[in-house]
């Protein structure tokens, strides 16, 4: 963040860690970039700074006296001790593996980073993580965020997605829209759950976003019962997954994609999602990608065939639009 404005408050970043040589490694990166840098030891050391301190960033170590870096993680995104905007980012010694990688993005991080970690690569994604953060908080300033949920409101999700849509179109890169309701009142209903139970769930929702959704995704309210996403860099296959990601962080023994509910077990949404793989190749308005994602979504709940995710199912080719020509 050489370039960044005079006017402009260095970044906070809280770093967890007992290994002083790795702070100190961190420190000496950060440091000659601008960011200010707040120390903690333990875990709780940890939350209780986050909460005296609002911290713009996060790095945790997976090791950590009293508590793991990922229950620090889960513990800052449940009690909404920081902002979902804020990154967490979770510090392994060497190259991690498959099962700490999921354990902490399951448990709301942003990121895995081994230690050593690249001085360049790691300046890059922390400038993206405190870009992203600064809009988000630019735009609840603006009014651009439903106050009920924390997430976007229409208005601030169509702005960002304009802006999400612009850079996949540059850089040629996937882009995905998927659309989130609870689930009918009854099966094959096509009517949403009682207004107070659809609330609550939409709630549910929202909070399972602040937790587990990634930080480089617009993700807004759209009227009453839907939530939609914005997902960068997400083919179809991606969709699914954040589906089944979402699905898994509200129900861990949701089964897998297509099957109906276990007995007994709390069905939390339906979902249907419209994705492109290159965005340069097909680009279209985003209203346009909600649409279609809605459309896929209302679909599917009017059939009732126990799926709960449903793409678009495009009757013609993409027509691209004239103004991103």
């Amino acid at each position: 963040m050489a370039q960044r404005e005079h006017t402009s408050p260095p970044p906070l970043v809280l770093i967890a860690n007992d290994h002083e040589w790795s702070t100190r490694a961190l420190e000496s990166i950060l440091g000659p970039r601008g960011y200010a840098v707040l120390r903690a030891y333990t875990g709780q050391q940890a939350l209780q700074q986050a909460r005296s301190s609002n911290p713009d960033l996060v790095i945790l170590a997976h090791t950590l006296p009293e508590m793991t870096g990922s229950e620090v993680c889960r513990a800052l995104r449940e009690e909404t001790i920081v902002t979902r905007s804020t990154a967490v980012l979770i510090t392994v010694a060497g190259p991690s593996n498959r099962e700490q990688r999921l354990t902490a993005l399951r448990d709301g991080a942003s990121d895995v980073l081994a230690m050593p970690v690249d001085a360049e690569e790691l300046a890059l994604r922390l400038d993206a993580f405190i870009r992203a953060k600064r809009d988000a908080d630019q735009a609840r300033e603006q009014g651009l965020v439903d106050l009920a949920t924390g997430l976007y409101n229409m208005q601030g999700l169509a702005r960002r997605a304009r802006e999400i849509g612009s850079q996949a179109f540059r850089h040629h890169t996937a882009l995905a829209c998927v659309v989130f309701a609870p689930e009918p009142a009854a099966a094959g209903s096509p009517e949403p759950v009682a207004d107070e139970a659809a609330a609550a769930q939409v709630l549910e929702l929202a909070q399972a976003f602040r937790a587990h959704g990634r930080v480089s995704d617009a993700i807004g309210r759209m009227g009453r019962n839907e939530i939609a996403v914005f997902a960068p860099g997400t083919d179809a296959a991606g969709a699914v997954r954040l589906a089944e990601r979402l699905a898994h962080a509200l129900t861990p023994d949701q089964p897998a994609q297509g099957a109906k509910p276990k007995a007994g077990a709390r069905p939390p949404m339906r979902a249907g999602y419209f994705a492109i793989p290159d965005f340069h190749e097909s680009p279209i308005e985003p209203v346009n990608m909600l649409v279609r994602a809605t459309t896929a979504l209302r679909l599917g709940r009017s059939k009732g065939n126990g799926k709960w995710i449903h793409a678009f199912e495009e009757r013609g080719p993409v027509t691209p639009d004239p103004k991103r020509s």
